[in-house]
C-alpha cells in the first residue's frame, strides 16, 4: 500500500508541474497576442511562440506523459503480483537507467537460488501442514492419553497432555501478537515435555520484579517469540554439559521497553561464532539461512530478530552475548504495546 500511495504522490507531483507549464506557457501566449493586437510586436512572434507551446505540449504529451502513464500502469501489476516474462513488459515499465537497474535487480533476486529454494521449501512444508489436520492430532493424542491412564501410566498420560497443548497453541493460535503471559505458558509447556527426556538435569528459572508482574503479562510480543530460543539453549547450550542445566528467563521494563534475557549456563560459544551471529542478526534483510547456519543454530534467532524488525522496527530485535563454557544470553528488547493498535507497522500483522 504505501508503494501505490508513493506512485500516485509522484503522478500527481507531475501532472501539477506539467499543468503549471502550459499554464505559463499559455499566459507568455496570450501577453503576446495582446501586445500584437496593440501593434507593440509583429504578428509572426506570437505565431512563433503559439506554435511553440503547441509543440511543447504536444512533445511532452506523447513522449513524456503517455510513456509515464503506461509505465506506471505496468508497476501497478507489479505491485499486484503479476511478473514481467517478456522483454516488452519490461522496457515498458522502464523510464530511467535507475529504474531498470532496479528492475533488474529484482528480477534478479525473484530468479535466485535461494528464493528457489525458499518457496521449495515453503511448499513442502504447507504440504506436511495441510496433512496435519489439529482435531484429528488432538483426538488422536486424548485417546493415548485415555490409554495411558487405563494402563496406569500416569507420566506418558501427562506427556501426551502437554504435548497436545503445545501444537494447539503451535498450529491454531494464528495472531501475531499474543501476551506474555501466553508465551510464558508455552514456554513452560515445552520445558516440561523436556523434563521428561532430561529428568532433573534441567532447571528453569523465571526472574521479574514482583510489582511489575501484571504490567509485564500483559505486554504483547509476537507469537513463538521466546520458545524457539529457549529450545535453542536447550539443543547448544546445557544439553552439551555435563552436570545440571540452567535456564534462565529474566523480564525486565521500562516506561517505554520490555527487555527480555534468555540465559543458559551451558558451553557457550567462541567469539568468532558469536560476532558472526550478532553480525547477522543486525542485518534486518537477511532472509536466507544457509544449511551450515541451519546446523549452529543461527534459524531461530534469526527468524525471531527479523519478526520483530518487521513488526517494531529496526531500532528493536536482539543480541546475544557468550563466554565458552560459561554460558549464552539472548537479550530481546521490543517496545512496551498493551495492544496491537500500537503497533508501529501494523499491517503486517494478519
Amino acid at each position: 500500500m504505501k508503494e501505490r500511495h508513493k506512485l500516485k504522490y509522484i503522478s500527481n507531483r507531475i501532472a501539477c508541474i506539467w499543468l503549471v507549464c502550459i499554464a505559463v506557457l499559455g499566459i507568455m501566449t496570450g501577453i503576446q497576442i495582446y501586445f500584437v493586437v496593440k501593434g507593440n510586436v509583429p504578428v509572426w512572434s506570437a505565431v512563433l511562440l503559439l506554435a511553440f507551446t503547441a509543440g511543447i505540449v504536444l512533445s511532452g504529451w506523447f513522449w513524456v506523459w503517455i510513456p509515464y502513464q503506461h509505465s506506471e500502469k505496468m508497476i501497478r501489476r507489479f505491485l499486484d503480483g503479476y511478473l514481467f516474462y517478456d522483454k516488452e513488459g519490461t522496457d515498458a515499465a522502464m523510464l530511467t537507467p535507475s529504474m531498470r537497474s532496479q528492475m533488474e535487480l529484482i528480477e534478479k533476486i525473484i530468479r535466485s537460488p535461494q528464493l528457489m529454494d525458499l518457496n521449495k521449501r515453503q511448499a513442502q512444508y504447507l504440504a506436511l501442514q495441510n496433512q496435519i489436520n489439529p482435531h484429528f492430532l488432538y483426538n488422536t493424542l486424548e485417546s493415548i492419553r485415555g490409554e495411558a491412564l487405563i494402563a496406569g501410566l500416569d507420566g506418558v498420560a501427562d506427556m501426551t497432555e502437554a504435548l497436545a497443548k503445545f501444537f494447539r497453541y503451535t498450529i491454531t493460535k494464528v495472531e501475531n501478537l499474543v501476551s506474555v503471559e501466553e508465551e510464558l505458558d508455552n514456554c513452560e509447556t515445552y520445558f516440561w515435555i523436556q523434563k521428561y527426556r532430561f529428568g532433573d538435569r534441567l532447571q528453569l528459572h523465571i526472574e521479574y520484579e514482583p510489582e511489575e508482574w501484571d504490567e509485564i503479562m500483559n505486554c504483547r510480543i509476537p507469537k513463538l517469540t521466546l520458545q524457539p530460543i529457549l529450545e535453542n539453549s536447550i539443543i547448544h547450550g546445557t544439553e552439551l554439559k555435563i552436570g545440571t542445566g540452567n535456564l534462565y528467563i529474566h523480564f525486565e521494563r521500562t516506561d517505554s521497553r520490555l527487555m527480555i534475557r534468555i540465559s543458559d549456563d551451558g558451553v557457550g560459544m567462541d567469539e568468532e561464532t558469536l560476532v558472526k551471529l550478532n553480525r547477522r542478526l543486525g542485518k534486518n534483510t537477511d532472509s536466507f539461512t544457509s544449511r551450515e547456519e541451519e546446523k549452529q543454530g543461527g534459524i531461530a534467532l534469526a527468524n525471531v530478530n527479523n519478526r520483530i524488525h518487521l513488526i517494531f522496527g529496526d531500532e528493536y530485535g536482539m543480541h546475544v552475548y557468550s563466554v565458552p563454557q560459561c554460558g549464552t544470553d539472548v537479550e530481546i528488547t521490543i517496545p512496551i504495546v498493551k495492544s496491537d493498535r500500537e503497533v508501529k507497522n501494523r499491517e503486517v500483522l494478519g
